[in-house]
């Protein structure tokens, strides 16, 4: 039986702000609402998937670019030098310290409540996340941090998902076994590779059906997680 949930934070417990990011889009010409940007950002998914599968880093100024300029293909109708002098300024003006800390701070609706019935059922909650330093004091700030048992952050750590090492930093440093744990994340190569490259279960997030092909589990949000592995232990 599982004893142990690794989750990603991106797309697991936070949303990108996307009414951020239709201001700061609209600035460079093009009007678009939050919740297009919203859908668009979700099937951006798999070629984001593919890039780090290929060697990307989640971390790096080109991913970011890629990632944005994807999203933008699936939400405007405009050329390639259009999309590409789009992601260019919006990558610059959202990767700015000042917004780049409000850029993944909403909670995904049902976050605290899942995550306090699961500890309340007895399963550890580790944090395993591509970041730069910051999603500890993210996470104090948005008081999930008390409902987790541990963090692990990329950048701190020395490696970044899907790479096998920060996996198993996380088992060392809750004492868990991999046969025991399920990582929760949103994309497939680094989170359902990642983890089952040292023998950890995978549950790929896919809200929209933009992954039909995946060979494993999924479900649409956190929420639907919990409720199927409470379901399991009852």
């Amino acid at each position: 039986m599982l004893d142990t949930v690794f989750l990603d934070a991106g797309n697991t417990l936070f949303s990108m702000d996307f009414e951020l990011m239709s201001e700061q889009l609209a600035l460079l010409g093009p009007h678009c609402a939050p919740d297009r940007l919203a859908r668009a950002e979700a099937a951006a998914r798999p070629a984001v998937s593919a890039r780090i599968a290929a060697g990307g880093s989640t971390e790096s100024r080109d991913t970011f670019r890629f990632y944005l300029r994807k999203l933008l293909a699936g939400a405007l109708e405009t050329d390639e030098a259009e999309l590409d002098r789009l992601a260019q300024g919006w990558a610059g003006a959202l990767s700015q310290s000042s917004l780049r800390v409000r850029l993944w701070v909403r909670i995904l609706p049902g976050v605290p409540e899942t995550l306090a019935a699961l500890r309340k059922a007895g399963l550890r909650l580790v944090v395993v996340s591509n970041s730069d330093g910051t999603i500890e004091s993210t996470l104090t700030r948005a008081k999930l941090r008390p409902l987790l048992d541990a963090v692990v952050d990329s950048a701190q750590v020395g490696f970044e998902k899907p790479h096998p090492a920060i996996f198993r930093h996380a088992l060392e440093l809750v004492r868990a076994r991999a046969e025991h744990t399920l990582h929760v994340g949103d994309l497939y190569a680094a989170d359902v590779e990642g983890a089952r490259s040292v023998g950890i279960h995978a549950l790929l997030l896919d809200p929209f059906g933009d992954w039909p092909d995946v060979d494993c589990p999924t479900q649409p949000d956190l929420p639907s997680v919990g409720r199927q592995l409470l379901a399991a232990r009852s």
